[in-house]
């Protein structure tokens, strides 16, 4: 009877991630979809702690699993409430690397209950070594990323790196196919089963590690791909269908969405997995090192004469507006503009900011529309007749060395085509590159006109002066 109430559990907790994962296709019902695929896996975790039997003995060891729940929910509760939007990514790095350690322990603990048992398959070897290996990748890369994203490691390459990356995948996938043909799991079998795992390790910060920053969205993605796959693989060794769904369908979507974000970057899916992701430092050098000319500021007074008496104004919003904490502002320079009759868009770039989705998050909170939300294909035909391009904090997505510089680290990536707008107003703190570290041809054209200072309190005086005018 328990093992039927339990597979119904199973069955609707798997039927509640499908769900959920369609509602968090749309920002309007992402909110709702992320909370039906809460109940879910909470229904699926007590019914596994109250149902599931291993040789028709249920769990009893309550003390230590609801000990762990609290603690764990405790640090996730607190640390939902207190992360900042600009640390999101950060957060998402961590708890996935969380998530790849989890399968990699999985799998340490599974090894060495085979090897306790004597009795092992093949079948079964492989599947704890494929979780062991994708795990720690996944841990590894994912807390690399997380203090790439913080700003406490640098970006890290050397000559070689890629034959060494190599080198390392080569010897781990070598060990995996003699370890599942041949030793099996035994008590000798213990020092090449945790020689993979450090391999693993290793090959996971390796890969990282020379990354640019202006491509940590697409490693995220993998990352998050990386760990679902784990999971998946847990899923397969319990016997779990809900473990399993739920894994097969981060992993699936996590791939998927690094493929779009590749296309995005116009990068290599190949690349990214030897970690020759993003531009070389002296690429980006001799890119920032050349001669650009003056740029030209313009008044909050003056930028707000020409939003006002605009037809049509598109926004492009990028890490500084989440730095400065300014999507409100922004909602609220977009209802006065329209008060007066004016058009207003967003023109949201695939990898702005620092995680996919990082913008339609932001933007979501501040309650925008999401049909004002424009994908770059389309924003890209709309630049020509608009009268006026307000750039909040964005600069890699917008720098049209992308397109003209075959020097650039960032040549051949797809970016917003704003130089076609009639006038372009820039917001920034300061004339510094952006997370790519290059110079942007853009500041400097006779059209564009930069605004500096704090993109909250800029937006905040720009509404003011509008309601002046």
């Amino acid at each position: 009877m328990g093992s039927s109430i339990l597979s119904i559990i199973y069955l609707v907790g798997s039927v509640t991630f499908i769900l959920g994962l369609k509602m968090l296709s749309k920002p309007d019902t992402a909110r709702k979809g992320n909370l039906v695929a809460a109940a879910g896996m909470t229904l699926a975790i007590l019914g596994t702690i109250f149902l599931y039997k291993v040789d028709d003995v249920p769990l009893h060891n309550y003390g230590w699993i609801f000990t762990g729940l609290f603690i764990g929910g405790i640090i996730g509760v607190l640390s939902a409430k207190k992360v900042k939007m600009t640390a999101m990514p950060e957060m998402v790095s961590m708890f996935n690397g969380m998530g790849g350690a989890c399968a990699a322990l999985i799998s340490i603990v599974e090894f060495n209950h085979l090897v306790a048992s004597g009795a092992t398959t093949g079948g079964m070897v492989a599947i704890i070594l494929l979780s062991l290996v994708i795990g720690a990748v996944s841990c590894a890369g994912s807390i690399i990323a997380w203090g790439k994203l913080a700003g406490k490691i640098k970006d890290f390459s050397f000559n070689g790196q890629h034959i060494l990356n190599l080198g390392v995948l080569a010897v781990i996938i070598g060990l995996f196919v003699w370890l599942v043909l041949g030793v099996g799991a035994t008590a000798s079998s213990l020092v090449v089963f945790y020689t993979i795992l450090a391999l693993a390790l290793f090959y996971g910060i390796l890969f990282v590690l020379p990354i640019g920053g202006a491509d940590m969205p697409v490693v995220i993605s993998l990352l998050n791909s990386f760990t679902g796959v784990a999971a998946a693989c847990g899923g397969f060794l319990y016997n779990n269908p809900v473990m399993l769904t739920g894994g097969i369908l981060v992993g699936s979507a996590g791939t998927i969405l690094t493929i779009l974000m590749c296309k995005a970057m116009n990068r290599s899916l190949k690349n990214v997995l030897i970690g020759s992701f993003g531009g070389s430092a002296a690429a980006a050098a001799a890119v920032g090192g050349k001669e650009q000319g003056n740029y030209k500021e313009i008044s909050l007074n003056d930028a707000a004469v020409v939003m006002a008496y605009a037809n049509k104004v598109i926004i492009v919003p990028g890490y500084g507006l989440a730095v400065a904490q300014a999507q409100h502002a922004c909602h609220e320079l977009e209802k006065q503009l329209e008060e007066r009759g004016v058009e207003v868009k967003y023109a949201i770039h695939p990898v702005a900011g620092r995680m996919p989705g990082h913008m339609n998050v932001l933007l979501a909170e501040a309650d925008v529309p999401y049909e004002k939300l424009l994908e770059m294909e389309d924003a890209n035909t709309g630049f020509p007749t608009t009268d006026v391009v307000l750039v909040l904090g964005a600069n890699d997505v917008v720098n049209p060395a992308a397109k003209n510089d075959p020097a650039s680290p960032i040549y051949g990536m797809p970016i917003l085509e704003i130089e076609q707008a009639k006038v372009v107003i820039v917001n920034k703190r300061s004339m510094k590159p952006g997370y790519a570290g290059i110079e942007n041809d853009l500041f400097f054209q006779p059209k564009t006109s930069m605004l500096f200072g704090d993109a909250k309190k800029v937006l905040q005086e720009l509404l003011a002066a509008i309601k002046e005018v």
